[in-house]
């Protein structure tokens, strides 16, 4: 090639760059859950989805892929090809995970820096469930039970976050505690429902119809602040127990990703929060929509990781 088509070619090719890069996407983008229908990340995922649709023009088809607390879904989005094209919504277990299996002498199925964020969706502190036919009325009534009779409560999967929540309850107030592991939130509250356990730790969102109809107690919560869905509802603080956990949503890519896409989901994110549509479903579950961008979100991510490594530390090795 002589100088001439040779500086033609590079002519070309630093014009039709910036054209092809500016075209993601392309086709369409899977999100995926990785739990079950039914729980947290699902009740969010399907609307933001949608909303996300209509502003980047490309479907966002969300995909559940359960297993082992939320960690192959985690897993198979940490190890996807960094383009854009395969985007995670996740709860705070995703912080914990590979190093409670670190504890276990578990080679970890992801690293936390195989991911980057996007955006978080929603925040709210959790509720203590038990039954509306079960003996305890109030959370008194609950601690001074477990102090002398086992009490079984269900989890999305052992050091998933509802386990830790009720494994940190359980070691303040000195529980007797058997812990049963489901494949997600909605099982296990399933679980609750059918009375093969008899306390979950869940979302508001998840437990409120199911109160309304009077199948379900809320008994207290794990946030520092009154819950609108729960107003009366008591502290775990409040009672003296330094415990403070918030279930949390938010959208992660491949690290790696392309900072164009990465911005592009970013502002897709930010669209789908302030969309009537989505704030009438999310919050209608009960759900407060208290949304991070990309720099405010990794910013609370270490923090909230930090805390929540360090309470898989002090619990331990669990069976």
């Amino acid at each position: 090639m002589n100088k001439h088509l040779l500086a033609v070619a590079l002519a070309t090719a630093a014009a039709t760059g910036p054209a092809h890069a500016a075209e993601w996407p392309s086709r369409a983008i899977t999100m995926v859950v990785p739990f079950a229908p039914g729980g947290v990340a699902d009740t969010v995922a399907r609307p933001v989805a949608e909303a996300m649709s209509r502003k980047l023009g490309q479907p966002v088809v969300v995909e559940n892929k359960p297993g082992s607390g939320g960690a192959v879904g985690i897993a198979h989005v940490a190890r996807a090809t960094p383009n854009g094209y395969t985007i995670l919504i996740s709860l705070p277990s995703i912080s914990s995970m590979p190093t409670a299996d670190k504890l276990i002498g578990r080679q970890p199925m992801y690293q936390l820096d195989q991911l980057t964020p996007i955006a978080r969706i929603t925040a709210d502190p959790t509720v203590l469930a038990v039954r509306a036919d079960s003996p305890w009325k109030t959370i008194k009534d609950f601690i001074e039970y477990g102090r002398k009779e086992q009490i079984s409560y269900g989890s999305s999967g052992v050091y998933g976050t509802l386990h830790m929540y009720m494994a940190s309850l359980a070691n303040a107030a000195g529980l007797k505690t058997l812990h049963v592991p489901y494949g997600g939130a909605g099982p296990a509250l399933l679980g609750l429902l059918g009375n093969q356990i008899q306390a979950v730790a869940a979302s508001p969102a998840s437990v409120k119809q199911h109160v309304d109809s009077g199948a379900v107690r809320v008994l207290a919560h794990w946030g520092d602040e009154p819950i609108e869905a729960f107003p009366d509802l008591p502290s775990l603080k409040s009672l003296g127990y330094d415990l403070e956990f918030y279930q949390w949503s938010g959208l992660f890519a491949p690290s790696g990703t392309p900072r164009d896409a990465l911005e592009k989901l970013g502002d897709a994110a930010r669209f789908a929060v302030e969309d009537a549509r989505v704030k009438k479903t999310i919050e209608g579950a009960g759900l407060p929509i208290k949304y991070l961008d990309t720099t405010d979100f990794t910013k609370y991510w270490q923090q909230d990781a930090s805390g929540l490594i360090q309470t898989v530390q002090r619990i331990g090795k669990v069976d």
